[in-house]
């Protein structure tokens, strides 16, 4: 659309040209050259001032979650620990007080990057945090309630990095 008005005006300079116009029609169509090409710097500055905002708001998300991949390979360590740290055997006391420093120090520094843990353990069961894994009937709690949870989810800057992956009553 722009690019007719553009011819438009292209056409009307030839036929002007043609019929050789006074001064003030000549100014008058320069006057509106210039309106139309100041017309132009506005919107491909306004273009480049959204362009800015748009790549601004991409790289700030981009280094907002920059960390993501690492930490959910880190979340696999994690899980492992629990595991271990299962073990009740007085033959490995000395490796699990280990475990659980190692397991600790972990957290920690989960913790400082805003890795927070999903609750679910007998809370109603959310698609957006849980990944229901199985069913189980038990009359002592109401439907739609995990009972179990299977792998704990885990949330990084208030996005879901891992759901909890839960068991719920039917």
């Amino acid at each position: 659309m722009e690019e007719n008005k553009e011819i438009e005006k292209e056409i009307e300079l030839e036929k002007v040209k043609k019929h050789k116009p006074n001064k003030n029609e000549e100014i008058q169509l320069l006057k509106e050259k210039i309106e139309s090409l100041n017309n132009e710097v506005l919107r491909s500055k306004a273009d480049l001032i959204n362009y800015r905002k748009r790549k601004d708001e991409e790289t700030s998300s981009l280094l907002k979650f920059c960390n993501g991949d690492l930490i959910l390979s880190l979340l696999t360590v994690v899980d492992n620990f629990e595991r271990a740290l299962i073990l009740d055997d007085e033959a490995f006391k000395s490796y699990l007080d280990g475990f659980k420093l190692i397991y600790n120090q972990i957290i920690d520094i989960l913790n400082s990057y805003e890795v927070k843990e999903i609750e679910a353990l007998d809370k109603v069961f959310d698609p957006m945090y849980h990944q229901s894994v199985a069913t189980k009937k038990d009359e002592s709690k109401e439907s739609g309630i995990v009972l179990e949870v299977f792998k704990k989810g885990y949330t990084y800057k208030d996005k879901v990095l891992r759901p909890a992956m839960v068991i719920i009553n039917e």
